[in-house]
Order: structure tokens, then sequence, then C-alpha cells
């Protein structure tokens, strides 16, 4: 399978030249760390004092990284990808909320979405993330085991009851439904209540769907601890597998409290960490589900040939391979028009709310050595091909 990503013709079908050009523009833009944080703090500024600038924003890196401001703003994406045989994950990407509004909303979009996803075979999962549907502070306040005031306790319940909701009718419709990962001192609070899910909801088939951040060395073996009560419970696991995306935050919080890093000591150390937990995975795959949720190469090569080895079919639906939108097309759609299940995360939501996460797609980029210098070439390549 080696060579099967330098496919720069397939991977990048679906652009126009100027779609092409643009995404050359915006990851030259990105690989110079300086431009990210002085635009990062520019467009903040700009959104606060509401200049009108979400039409420039909206041309350029929205339109990049985003499906659109609402789901049916997305159809478009997603029946052009689904063409090549890649799917969509609707993500409403809307971060950082405090306030109980908010997270009765994000629930009405989740429940939304859910019907969405069942009458589209091009979006097979729906997702959302914890904090979508409750505080950040009181996850955290859980997961450290402090008691709650009865205000809390109440506020908890219905954060509990947003889960169960939306997971219900996951169940009921028949579709999967993937939870994101976050903070390692908020995590275990919503790791509990996942498993909670997966424990009641699960016992047929993967409906729901977890995040492994494996940057964090503890992974594996909350992982292979899960694996056991699904046996003694006779549940089925669903995991999204990831190497992470809080890592500076996480480090400087650690040193910040004192306390050993989560992290890995290493890029070299998080690659074998999500190798191995993907290996374990593949390894139990009649109770274990896979979304292998990477831009990394060699991993994708990896998971390839122990499918190869084990003889599993490249479409097996418990394996399924992942990307953003807007990155790592040489992966997505070589993949796809080789018969493996392909989908990208497309996030969606107003241009103002969506910042925060475009803000961090951008400084991942150009923190995460080597990613958009592949980008580049490829581009580079393409544009070339093109006789652009």
């Amino acid at each position: 399978m080696n060579g099967i990503f330098e496919d720069t013709a397939t991977a990048f079908s679906l652009k126009t030249d100027s779609e092409l050009e643009r995404a050359y523009f915006l990851f030259k833009m990105i690989s110079k760390e300086p431009l990210v944080k002085l635009g990062s703090l520019m467009t903040n500024l700009a959104l606060k004092a509401n200049l009108p600038v979400e039409g420039l924003i909206r041309a350029t890196v929205f339109d990049h990284f985003c499906g659109g401001v609402n789901e049916e703003d997305c159809l478009p994406v997603v029946a052009r990808m689904y063409e090549k045989k890649v799917c969509s994950v609707l993500d409403y990407s809307v971060e950082g909320k405090q306030e109980e509004d908010p997270f009765d909303t994000a629930t009405e979009i989740i429940l939304k979405l859910l019907d969405f996803v069942k009458e589209k075979d091009a979006i097979p999962f729906a997702v959302f993330k914890p904090t979508g549907f409750g505080r950040f502070a009181l996850y955290q306040k859980i997961g450290e085991g402090k008691e709650l005031t009865k205000e809390e306790s109440a506020e908890w319940q219905r954060v509990v009851n947003r889960f169960d909701k939306v997971c219900k009718k996951a169940y009921d419709l028949d579709v999967s439904l993937l939870i994101d990962g976050e903070e390692s001192w908020m995590q275990d609070a919503a790791d509990d209540l996942a498993a909670q899910m997966m424990q009641q909801y699960n016992k047929k088939k993967p409906i729901v769907f977890n995040t492994l951040q494996t940057y964090r060395w503890d992974r594996l073996p909350y992982l292979k601890e899960l694996h056991k009560k699904a046996q003694k419970h006779k549940f089925k696991i669903g995991m999204k597998v990831v190497r992470g995306a809080y890592m500076e935050k996480e480090n400087e919080r650690a040193i910040e409290k004192g306390y050993p890093t989560p992290i890995c000591d290493s890029k070299l150390a998080t690659d074998k960490n999500f190798d191995d937990t993907i290996a374990y995975m593949v390894a139990h795959l009649d109770t274990i589900s896979i979304f292998s949720g990477t831009h990394n190469e060699q991993s994708c090569l990896k998971l390839l040939a122990l499918m190869k080895e084990k003889g599993i079919a490249n479409d097996d639906a418990g394996i399924w391979f992942g990307q953003l939108y807007g990155m790592s097309d040489h992966i997505s759609f070589n993949l796809a028009a080789k018969g493996y299940n392909v989908a990208k995360y497309l996030p969606f939501g107003p241009v103002k709310d969506v910042m925060p996460y475009l803000i961090r797609r951008a400084e991942e980029n150009t923190s995460v050595a080597g990613q958009t210098t592949r980008e580049l070439s490829l581009l580079k390549q393409e544009r070339k091909r093109r006789k652009i």
C-alpha cells in the first residue's frame, strides 16, 4: 500500500483550480507561526468590535475548514464528497459556552441532527462535545470527587439527562453517535457518563462512541479496563482514537499545578501509544468498533496492514478512518477510492461562534511538525500536474 497517498489527482479531485489556490495560500499562511498568532488576535478583536469581517472570513478560512453556517448549508459539500465515497460527520463546532440556554440549544441541535443523519447515507455519524451539554467546571468538580451543592447536583442531573436523551434517540434511530474528547481534568466525568451510555445502548451494536486521546499515556490502560467491564456487562465498545488537541494547555497546567503531566514524553511515545491502542482494538473487533481519527500516514498504513494480515475486508463496518474537512485529502480520498470506510469531520455553525474552533485548527497546524509542510508539498504537486 506504500504510495497510496501520493495520488494527488484523486486527493484533490473535488477542488476547482481556485479552491486549490486558496488551499495553497491558506497553508502557506498557517506555516508561519507569528502570522497565525497575529491573525488570530486581529480576528478576535475585529469580531468583538463587530467590524464587518465575517464575509472575508467566510470566503477564506471558514469555507476551507467548515461546511457552512447550518446543516442545510453543508449539504452541497456532503453530496460532493459522497460522490467520491467519502462520508461526512456534521460537527456543530460552537465552543466555550457557560450558560444553561446554549446547552439546551446544543441538545436540540444534536437531536435534530440525528433525524438528519438517519435520512442521509452520506452522514453515518452524529457527534457532540461533552461541554456542549454542561459546564466545564462541573465536569471537573465531579471528576475530582468533590461534593456538589444541591444546585450543582440538579445541574449535573440535567447534563446526564441531555446525554441520555441524545443517546436514546441515536439508539432508537440506529444511528452511531461520537462523543468528542476534551481536557484531561474534566474528562473522567465525561468518560464515566459515556461508559454509562454504552452500557445502556450498546448491547447489540456500538451506537455510542467515546474518544481516546492517545497523547495521554493512560488511555490504553483505560480502554483495557473498560473492555473488562464491557465483557462482564455484555455491551459493545465504540471508540474514536485520536492523538489529541490540547497538548500545550495540558503541559502548562501540569507545571502550574505541580502534578505529573498526563501527556506522553515524546512524539514517538504518542505515535506508539496510538498504534498500540489501534492494534488492541483490531484484536478485539468482535466487541470493539474503531473510528481511527488521524492525519498520520504511517498510522493509517499500519492499520491497513493489520486489516490485510487478519483478512478484514476494506469496508468492514467495525473500522472507519476519519480526517478533518480541509485537511489530509490525500488520505481521505485515496482510502475511499480503495473501498475503505472514510468520514470527514465537517464543522458548521455561525461564523463568529466557530472562530475558536478555526483558531485552534490553525494553531495545531503550526505546532504539528511536518503537517503543514506535507499539505503544501501535495498542493504544489497538484498545481504542477494541472499546470496552474
